[in-house]
């Protein structure tokens, strides 16, 4: 699988679970960190498990496991790490805060449909 379908199938399973605003970025145009930060919000703790365990559980039908996860302890910003890809699923309160969209102004956004 190319890191754009993972990508891809990645959206999909935030869009499944209703996250909101989701976003691609390109972070290998300007960092060697990996290739795309996926980020979204969620409207409670409740909702930033669900979206994550899709993605999770999604990814691991085709036989990809994530590298690292952090934030089920406090669900308000849970982070799955698949190496060329870093997902990033926030509440309301917390994507505004750490705002990663602008930490990251410099690389380009990526449209959905161009990836698959």
């Amino acid at each position: 699988m190319t890191v754009n379908e993972m990508t891809k199938v990645i959206y999909d399973a935030i869009d499944d679970k209703i996250g909101q605003d989701i976003s691609i970025i390109n972070i290998g145009a300007v960092s060697s960190l990996c290739d795309y930060f996926v980020i979204a919000t969620a409207s409670s703790q409740r909702q930033v498990k669900a979206i994550a365990d899709n993605v999770e559980d999604e990814l691991t039908k085709l036989g990809i496991e994530p590298r690292g996860k952090e934030g089920y302890e406090t669900q308000t910003w849970v982070l799955l790490d698949y190496g060329d890809v870093i997902v990033h699923i926030f509440n309301e309160e917390q994507r505004g805060f750490y705002n990663l969209e602008k930490l990251w102004k410099d690389a380009p956004y990526v449209d959905v449909d161009t990836l698959a």
